[in-house]
């Protein structure tokens, strides 16, 4: 097991590059490629970075220099012969050779496009243009990038003993929540921290505490280079961005209302089973139920992101109910801000009502908080999404208005067309 505390003392970047592959990013992202890749390959799109913690001043606090670096150590990285033979040839979810011939010898020649960086004020404009498949590959590594220096900047001040005494606190606070998961009867639970992890070493460990601690509780881990080396499955299906695109590309709004089912049936024509999770609360989720084909009934659950959880679940339990279908046998994911007393919650409130699973994030990979002095490695709210898509804006209205995002008056077409009235303000935890 790494020593991740002299790694930290010892720190060499060229030797620890805060992104070692293209495959350290979550597993719904490739999936989601790989359909752009088959649907869309032409669409322009701009992905952005949003710091929604703005008291967090990242371009104080982050070298831009190194930063820069970081950025172009991932433009020189390609696939090697054991990820593309993993890619190839693995068994995912069941299905051997989930990722086809054709978009495998596209990804083994790829390198990411170039990117725009720009110091504004304390924060920093970092934005990514070009075609969608591979514009879209920089958004887990542009996060990881941004948190795991951030995450150096405060750790750069301390000694070698803090640092030791620091993990060995850490790595008890992880302990004791898997200790006490370890209470809840068939628990399924993943690990999805790569996005906004304190770094990719303590993604790993916390990986492998879940893998010795949980045993079959732990399901598997959305990063791919972990799920690889670890042996574990890589776990992930589908996000935001691929309704939000499809809205924005729309001619009008008939065309607007049907997008995000457009996503799904293009979805459902390339993947079965398990990958079939719908996520359907980027523009509401009650509408886009209520308004949704008689096929998407059948898919195999959802997954709660934004919200009341237990209100979202509810929801989804009452229209499997109107469309003659079993909730027992459907899986609902939850996997926004999740912690130990949550996730003990919702799965005793829906225990026997359906198939509970949990995707644990940044409370997972990053929770620091307490530990040094002012807080300065508690977890924050960083996104990157796609902002515009053939120079037409994105839109997300969620079912948290804390977290919608985009013009104000696109906004407001959106809910109109989708019948999105007064929402309850949640905290965005991260």
């Amino acid at each position: 097991m790494v020593d991740i505390a002299s790694r930290v003392w010892n720190h060499k970047w060229k030797i620890d590059p805060i992104v070692r592959s293209l495959i350290d990013t979550d597993f719904y992202k490739l999936l989601m490629c790989q359909s752009v890749f088959r649907n869309k390959p032409e669409t322009q799109v701009t992905f952005s970075l949003i710091n929604r913690s703005k008291h967090i001043p990242l371009a104080d606090l982050i070298d831009e220099g190194e930063l820069r670096e970081q950025l172009d150590h991932i433009r020189s990285l390609s696939l090697s012969r054991g990820e593309s033979t993993w890619l190839r040839g693995n068994t995912f979810y069941g299905k051997r050779q989930m990722f086809r011939p054709d978009f495998m010898e596209w990804f083994e020649g790829l390198r990411l496009p170039p990117y725009h960086l720009e110091r504004k004020g304390d924060q920093y404009e970092l934005t990514f243009e070009g075609s969608w498949p591979e514009v879209m590959l920089w958004e887990i590594p542009a996060l990881a990038v941004l948190m795991e220096l951030r995450s150096r900047a405060v750790l750069d001040r301390m000694g070698r003993f803090e640092l030791q005494v620091l993990y060995a606190r850490s790595m008890t606070r992880v302990w004791e929540k898997i200790e006490a998961l370890r209470e809840i009867p068939d628990l399924s639970i993943a690990d999805f921290g790569t996005r906004r992890r304190h770094s990719f070493l303590w993604q790993d460990w916390c990986v492998q505490a879940m893998q010795e601690g949980l045993g079959d509780a732990f399901t598997g881990t959305s990063n791919c280079k972990i799920a690889m080396s670890r042996e574990v499955e890589a776990i992930g299906t589908n996000a935001h961005e691929l309704p939000m695109v499809y809205a924005a590309l729309a001619k009008d709004d008939a065309a607007l209302a049907q997008a995000p089912y457009d996503v799904l049936q293009d979805w459902h024509d390339e993947h079965e089973g398990n990958l079939r999770i719908i996520l359907p609360d980027t523009y509401g989720t009650k509408g886009f139920l209520d308004n949704a084909p008689d096929w998407l009934a059948g898919w195999t659950g959802i997954r709660v992101d934004s919200g009341d959880p237990a209100v979202a679940a509810q929801t989804a339990i009452d229209w499997w109910k109107s469309r003659g279908e079993d909730p027992s046998e459907k899986r609902v994911i939850f996997s926004d801000g999740l912690d130990v007393a949550k996730i003990k919650e919702l799965h005793q409130q829906f225990a026997g009502k359906v198939k509970a699973s949990f995707g644990w994030g940044t409370l997972l990979t990053n929770d620091f908080r307490g530990l040094v002095p002012d807080d300065a490695l508690a977890p924050f709210s960083l996104v990157c999404k796609a902002v515009k898509a053939n120079g037409s804006p994105t839109v997300k209205l969620s079912d948290n208005p804390n977290k919608a995002m985009g013009p104000q008056s696109e906004i407001d077409r959106y809910k109109r067309v989708f019948g999105v009235g007064d929402q309850a303000a949640q905290k965005v935890i991260v």
